[in-house]
C-alpha cells in the first residue's frame, strides 16, 4: 500500500503541469488548424502549385504528429492512476511492478513533449546545416572532428533524422579538416543550436608514441536552412567563387570533374562550400542559399533582437573557449561549462547520448 500511495503522489504531481502544458501547446489551436488543412488538401486544383501543396502536407503532418503525441500523453496519466485504483481493489503484488514501469514511460514522454515546447523560435522547425572544423593539432584535432561528426550522425540516426554531406575534406593522415551536412528532421535546428562553440577533448594519444595525454579541439557551427526565399541582394563584385575537385564522400563522379564551390563573401569573410552534387550548377545553388542564411543571420545580429537564440558568439578554437569538455583520461567526464551538466559515460555520449545536454541548454536558456 505503501508504494501504491507513493505512485499516487507522484501522478498527482503532474496534474498542474499536465494542464499548463495543455495550454501552452494550444492543442484545441493545432485541431483547428488540422481540419482547415484537412479541408484544404480536398479543394479542386490543390495539387496545381506542388511548392505549396508540399508545405501544406508538411504543417499537417507535424500538427497531427504532435497532437497523436499530446493525446496519447494523457491518455497514459488516465490509465495509469487507473492502474492504482485497481491495485488498491485488487491487492495484487504484481502490479505495483507494471505500475513503476508504466510511470517511468510516462516521465519520459512528458519531459520529451516538455522539451519539444521550448522550441519555438522562429527557426527551430527548420532542418540544420551543421559545420565541423578541426582545430590546430593536426592529426589530433582532425580525428576528434571525425569523432564528433560520427557522435552526431549518431544522435540524428536515434531521433529519426537524416543526413546528407554537402562537404568533406579529409584530414592529411586521418580524420577530418572539415565536414558541413544537413541535418533532415522536425526541429533539427532548434536542437542543434546548443551545440554551436568550441568542443575540447583529453585522452592518451594513439598518435603519440610515448602515451601522453592530448588535448584537441574541434568547433561546430550550425545554422537553419531556411526554405523560403531570402530576400538579400548580393552584388557578383562581393563574390569570390573557386571551383575544385571534390574528395572524401563526394563519390567517383565528383572527383573526376571540377563541380565543387567555394563562395567568399569578401565584404564578411564568409566562405561556404558544397560539394554534394554532381552538377557544378547545383552546388553553386546550394552554396548560394547556405551564403544568405548566414547574411540573414548576420543582419539579424546586427539588430541585437535575436542574438543569444540565433548564432552566438564566435570564439577561437582553442583552450578556454569550449562549450564542453570531453575527459577519457585520467578520469571519465563530460562537462556542458555553460549549463554544468555531467555525464561520466563518455562513451555513451560519443554514441550519440547527447540529450541531456542539449535539453539542459533548451531549458536554460528559453524562458
Amino acid at each position: 500500500m505503501v508504494e501504491l500511495d507513493q505512485f499516487k503522489v507522484v501522478m498527482n504531481a503532474y496534474e498542474e503541469p499536465l494542464a499548463e502544458m495543455r495550454d501552452s501547446l494550444d492543442l484545441e489551436g493545432k485541431e483547428r488548424r488540422i481540419e482547415e488543412l484537412e479541408r484544404k488538401i480536398e479543394e479542386p486544383g490543390f495539387w496545381d502549385n506542388p511548392e505549396e501543396s508540399q508545405r501544406f502536407m508538411k504543417e499537417l503532418k507535424s500538427l497531427q504528429d504532435m497532437v497523436k503525441i499530446i493525446h496519447e500523453l494523457y491518455a497514459s496519466y488516465d490509465d495509469i492512476n487507473l492502474l492504482i485504483e485497481m491495485a488498491y481493489e485488487e491487492n495484487d503484488p504484481s502490479m505495483p511492478k507494471e505500475i513503476e514501469k508504466e510511470i517511468q514511460e510516462f516521465e519520459e514522454a512528458f519531459e520529451s513533449l516538455r522539451i519539444q515546447t521550448l522550441l519555438s523560435g522562429e527557426y527551430d522547425s527548420c532542418n540544420a546545416i551543421f559545420t565541423i572544423h578541426a582545430g590546430a593539432g593536426g592529426t589530433e584535432s582532425c580525428d576528434w572532428a571525425s569523432m564528433l561528426y560520427r557522435m552526431y550522425s549518431r544522435w540524428a540516426e536515434r531521433k529519426g533524422f537524416t543526413i546528407q554531406v554537402l562537404d568533406y575534406l579529409d584530414g592529411d593522415i586521418t580524420g577530418i579538416k572539415t565536414v558541413t551536412f544537413e541535418v533532415n528532421g522536425e526541429n533539427a535546428y532548434g536542437y542543434l543550436k546548443s551545440e554551436k562553440g568550441v568542443h575540447r577533448l583529453v585522452r592518451i594519444s594513439p598518435f603519440n608514441a610515448a602515451g601522453k595525454r592530448q588535448t584537441s579541439f574541434a568547433s561546430c557551427d550550425v545554422v537553419p536552412d531556411i526554405e523560403d526565399e531570402i530576400d538579400i541582394e548580393i552584388a557578383d563584385d562581393d563574390l569570390k567563387i573557386d571551383t575544385y575537385r571534390a574528395s572524401g564522400a563526394g563519390g567517383q563522379h565528383v572527383n573526376k570533374t571540377s563541380s565543387a564551390i567555394r563562395i567568399t563573401h569578401l565584404p564578411t569573410g564568409i566562405v561556404v562550400q558544397c560539394q554534394n552534387e554532381r552538377s557544378q550548377h547545383f552546388n553553386k545553388e546550394k552554396a548560394m542559399q547556405m551564403l544568405k542564411v548566414k547574411l540573414q543571420l548576420m543582419k539579424e545580429q546586427e539588430q541585437a533582437e535575436k542574438v543569444s537564440d540565433i548564432r552566438g558568439e564566435v570564439k577561437e578554437i582553442g583552450f578556454g573557449n569550449q562549450i564542453r569538455s570531453y575527459v577519457m583520461q585520467p578520469y571519465t567526464l563530460v562537462k556542458d561549462h555553460r549549463t554544468n551538466v555531467e555525464s561520466s559515460n563518455v562513451n555513451a555520449v560519443l554514441d550519440g547520448n547527447i540529450d541531456i545536454f542539449i535539453n539542459a541548454y533548451l531549458k536554460e536558456t528559453v524562458r
